[in-house]
């Protein structure tokens, strides 16, 4: 299968080199880490293994790659502007597009401009970030639920899996995908959000009875945003502490979101943040603090 990631950051280049050892042609769009990976390839310190690729098909335009069987969207959800230029040349006739970004509205967006049947979502549970140029860091977890957005044809989403797993990824298959983006909002919202305006890492965060009382509360007004949604079957409250047990075991763990906060790049708030919150208000359902969150995010990066 010919594969293009566009969006080579942690997530892109950590997936997109599982694909490659496993034996898929991928093909790599870069930007900042163009000529040390062109030239000296690219690692990954996974906690699964660590390992290197000597040689990587890495391209500066999405022109020198042309059309691919799979187009990988690994962007930051505040560069789907630039869909047109940096995915249109991929698409050919048979092309599916994944996109594993954060959020809610990215299919939409994919499907208005490339058309609905070729897109497939991804909601990736990766702890990963870079570190030099042509390094990427697996810190934790990396299943991915893949799944259809018009529920056109399961058999191709079921193929994906396989190749996912081939690669060394736990991946599964979604008929509810709208419920699988808002469970990994659960998660996302109050840690990227409170990560990012403390500039602390989860640990520090859960280990003040007060904060974790508030995470868990901000957990809670997603799942009832959720619950909102026509989901095939609801979102239980008890996915809140499963959610707070999963991240108890992550460490000094920073999300993305403090990450680009501490290193002075744009936040993803609105696909995070202003869209749920819209869809939830749409459904009658109000979610005062991530209303807060969201507006006090926005101050702190005037």
């Amino acid at each position: 299968m010919r594969i293009a990631i566009v969006g080579a950051g942690a997530l892109g280049l950590y997936y997109g080199a599982l694909l490659q050892r496993s034996g898929e042609d991928v093909h790599f769009l870069l930007r900042r880490d163009f000529d040390v990976i062109t030239k000296h390839g690219l690692k990954v310190f996974s906690i699964n293994g660590d390992f290197s690729l000597p040689h990587v098909q890495g391209y500066r335009v999405a022109e020198e790659i042309g059309p691919a069987d799979l187009v990988l969207v690994g962007l930051k959800t505040f560069a789907n502007e630039n869909f047109p230029g940096l995915i249109g040349p991929l698409v050919g006739a048979g092309t599916q597009i994944l996109t594993l970004q954060n959020g809610l509205g990215n299919e939409e967006r994919l499907a208005e401009l490339f058309s609905g049947e070729r897109i497939i979502g991804g909601v990736a549970f990766l702890c990963s970030n870079r570190g030099e140029q042509g390094e990427v860091h697996h810190l934790g977890a990396g299943r991915i639920v893949l799944g259809e957005y018009q529920r056109r044809d399961l058999e191709r989403v079921d193929r994906l899996v396989e190749a996912f797993r081939r690669a060394g990824v736990d991946c599964q298959a979604t008929d509810d995908l709208k419920r699988s983006r808002w469970e990994k909002l659960v998660w996302n919202i109050p840690f990227n959000g409170l990560c990012a305006l403390l500039q602390q890492p989860v640990n520090m965060l859960l280990a003040q009875d007060a904060c974790r009382k508030l995470v868990r509360e901000i957990m809670l007004e997603v799942i009832a945003g959720a619950n909102a949604q026509d989901l095939a079957r609801p979102v239980a409250e008890g996915f809140a502490d499963s959610m707070l047990e999963f991240t108890d075991n992550m460490g000094e763990y920073r999300p993305s979101m403090q990450i680009d906060r501490e290193e002075g790049r744009q936040l993803e708030i609105a696909a995070i943040f202003r869209t749920p919150l819209a869809y939830a208000r749409q459904q009658g359902v109000n979610m005062p603090r991530v209303e807060m969150l969201a507006t006090l995010l926005e101050q702190a990066t005037l």
